[in-house]
């Protein structure tokens, strides 16, 4: 098989969740570990840093990645969903897995995992840990797919571990409440390996303790002891950083919910400072960590956050898609004065439609669209809801034609924003690059 048609066998033979939702999910681990155990248990065979989180553990994992990769290491990086290309979720120092070597796997291992049936994410996320481990990483950054305590990335036993906040999400799977998702995140804490807790609330907080004592782990609250003393936006795009102990700093992710992002980091790479021995000892310092802020997109190949794609009219894509996204997303967009905002806008129908809509400006113009999976809201019907909170705008069958229609209303001092969907943002992209 070519390498397209060997993406296609594994959507067909294993469904993904960006495309069928929930179908495409299977609790528990036993099918992980019967592929981990036939691969010879590959995530041994190097270091790893466990990224979990509602929001921003993308954003964080692939910093971490770049702060490693500044050290002169030789980084894993396994994330989800992709946005074009299925490679993007398996990385090494920011270079996506060989097309050959997917195609190589799929047709030396089929025979093995068919009878198994596993789901999507099983099987991605055993090639990823047998590439690493053929590719020889010091250390993968991995984020969890979906929660964390079943998530199949679980089986590993990290050296650190980071959660970067608890939002109402997949509340179908994880719980309605936001104690009961922190309880999931909380799965990933090992026994005795220190963990990072970048947000927390009077009823997440317990939770995450209580877990922490349980499994011996030392735990740390970034908002406890910040590190950042303030944070701006440059005229060029950019986020500056005063910190306590790194100076002043600017990264190329500028969104304002980076700023919540970077203190988790910040807090993450403070305790990897301290560890002794191989691969971090003595390795990470202040201006390697400033240099891989400052070129984190560069290096990992991190893309829709805070995108920003032409400028005259401003062109930004961000794949926030949930309420805790939209709470800064909705903020910053409000904040916008430079022109009009025109909002290309489209969602996936099992998330919070209704919430969202309630954050977005009712001062832009909106094209609502719908994204070319099978479980989008369609885009008329996000139309007659956005009415309901005064969003006035047009429907479009595909994001194409909704971008299209902004950008030719758009005068150069206003700004184009396409989002509220990974896959809208997807569907730009890929037809961006065409």
């Amino acid at each position: 098989m070519t390498y397209e048609e060997t993406i296609n066998y594994l959507y067909e033979s294993a469904p993904l969740f960006q495309q069928i939702g929930g179908k495409a999910y299977k609790e528990g681990l036993d099918t992980t570990r019967v592929l981990d155990e036939h691969f010879g248990h590959p995530h041994r065979r190097f270091r790893t840093i466990h990224v979990a989180g509602t929001n921003g553990k993308g954003s964080c994992a692939h910093t971490l990645a770049a702060i490693l990769q500044s050290c002169g290491l030789r980084v894993g990086l396994y994330t989800s969903p992709h946005l074009v290309d299925f490679r993007e979720r398996i990385r090494v120092n920011g270079e996506m897995m060989p097309k050959e070597a997917v195609v190589d796997f799929v047709a030396r291992e089929r025979h093995f995992f068919e009878p198994l049936h596993p789901s999507f994410f099983e099987l991605t996320t055993a090639l990823a840990f047998r590439y690493f481990a053929e590719a020889a990483v010091d250390v993968a950054v991995i984020e969890v797919g979906l929660g964390g305590r079943l998530d199949c990335t679980n089986i590993i036993t990290p050296v650190l571990s980071v959660i970067t906040n608890i939002s109402l999400d997949h509340t179908q799977f994880l719980g309605k409440t936001p104690a009961m998702i922190a309880a999931e995140k909380a799965g990933i804490i090992k026994p005795g390996v220190p963990v990072v807790v970048g947000e927390v609330t009077d009823e997440t907080r317990p939770v995450f303790r209580l877990a922490a004592a349980k499994a011996g782990a030392p735990i740390v609250f970034a908002g406890d002891s910040p590190e950042i003393i303030r944070s701006w936006q440059t005229t060029e795009g950019r986020r500056g950083y005063e910190t306590c102990h790194f100076g002043t700093f600017f990264g190329q992710l500028a969104g304002d919910c980076q700023v919540k992002n970077t203190e988790t980091i910040l807090h993450a790479i403070c305790i990897m400072q301290e560890m002794t021995g191989e691969p971090f000892s003595g390795k990470i310092t202040t201006e390697r960590i400033r240099t891989a802020f400052a070129a984190v997109c560069d290096q990992t190949g991190l893309r829709g956050r805070w995108q920003v794609l032409r400028r005259a009219p401003q062109v930004v894509c961000d794949t926030g898609h949930n309420v805790g996204g939209w709470e800064y997303l909705g903020r910053q967009l409000s904040d916008y004065a430079a022109g009009r905002l025109h909002v290309v806008f489209g969602m996936a129908g099992d998330k919070d439609v209704d919430t969202v809509l309630s954050l977005l400006p009712a001062s832009a113009s909106y094209y609502f669209t719908q994204a070319s999976v099978r479980r989008p809201m369609p885009a008329e019907e996000l139309r007659q809801l956005a009415v309901r909170h005064g969003l006035k705008g047009v429907a479009y069958d595909d994001v194409p034609s909704a971008y299209k229609a902004a950008l030719a209303a758009a005068r150069p001092e206003d700004m184009v924003y396409v989002g509220g969907s990974s896959f809208v943002v997807a569907d730009l992209l890929a037809w961006w690059r065409e």
